[in-house]
């Protein structure tokens, strides 16, 4: 009784360094690739009531990292829309919709001081043009994949005159401008060949 006690209280710790969350067993819990278009529209639900608070509209990406800081969430009332904000920090659990502990996980922006200065920087990821190195115009990302259990971005998908394009991952960027993300020089890719690093999802919608 005593060693399972421990080991189980060696979960617990773990399981909140991690910041995850499942009610019955904490610690098994499986990360998921997503991409961002798939998700938006995704509820976001009290988990102990399942009461519906919102919808995800939109996400905030550090530049300079490529960290998920959070989502916008769309809360509808009988009058108006508001958009609130919900930190990656408050998400207990993501599957078919992502849940949080209660209505307090999601606040106004302007309440998050830290991330203020985010929002302003106009060095953006989603619809930001990428340019290799050398000058070379790749299209415009139009989406994102990223992680459910860090929260980072892990490929990039640009699209070049209404045809999606090969994606790049994480480590390809070099650095991200305002009017611009810089990647590394690539190498010519034979007619007939497929990429050797592809993403674990990689289906496109025909998204604008």
């Amino acid at each position: 009784m005593t060693q399972y006690v421990s080991f189980y209280h060696v979960l617990l710790v773990t399981c909140y360094m991690s910041r995850l969350y499942l009610p019955a067993f904490p610690c098994i819990i499986h990360a998921m690739q997503l991409r961002f278009t798939t998700v938006l529209g995704t509820a976001v639900v009290d988990e102990t009531t399942q009461e519906e608070l919102g919808v995800l509209s939109g996400i905030l990406i550090h530049p300079d990292t490529g960290k998920i800081e959070g989502f916008f969430v769309a809360v509808k009332s009988f009058f108006h829309s508001e958009y609130l904000f919900l930190s990656v920090l408050d998400i207990r659990s993501w599957g078919l919709r992502v849940q949080v502990a209660n209505h307090n996980a999601l606040s106004p922006f302007e309440d998050r001081v830290r991330l203020q200065p985010l929002l302003e920087d106009q060095r953006t990821i989603l619809g930001q043009r990428i340019r290799t190195e050398s000058g070379v115009n790749m299209g415009r990302c139009k989406d994102i994949q990223f992680d459910t259990r860090f929260f980072q971005i892990e490929w990039l998908f640009p699209k070049k005159w209404g045809r999606w394009r090969i994606p790049f991952p994480l480590g390809e960027i070099i650095e991200v401008r305002r009017d611009a993300i810089i990647i590394k020089d690539q190498k010519p890719v034979k007619a007939g060949t497929e990429p050797v690093e592809q993403p674990a999802m990689l289906k496109m919608p025909d998204i604008a």
